[in-house]
């Protein structure tokens, strides 16, 4: 096993505790901000390819990080989403809209 990736918090005790070594730096904010997305991008990935509650939650925990790390809040967040709900409209319908 080989990576370089944002990790969750225990996961260098997790791995000392089996017995893998890894080399670990904490990152700057610029580093950090990078590898949020690309840990979005591999946890959506994820869920495309297993539709669970479990990678759900693993996409929730990175939104939630880049939240903290934009200092950005989830109520003005829910927000913006209800206002755009409510002026576009949201899902529900489940449109598809091939525009020629």
């Amino acid at each position: 096993m080989s990576y370089k990736k944002l990790v969750r918090d225990k996961i260098p005790e997790i791995l000392k505790a089996k017995g893998i070594k890894s080399i670990n730096h904490i990152a700057d904010d610029r580093e950090f901000e990078e590898a949020l997305l690309d840990k979005l991008q591999e946890e959506v990935t994820e869920f495309i390819e297993d539709p669970c509650e479990e990678e759900m939650a693993d996409i929730m925990e990175v939104i939630y990080a880049i939240l903290k790390q934009k200092k950005y809040h989830f109520n003005d967040i829910e927000k913006l989403r209800r206002k755009k709900a409510k002026e576009k409209g949201a899902f529900c319908k489940r449109i598809i809209a091939n525009v020629e």
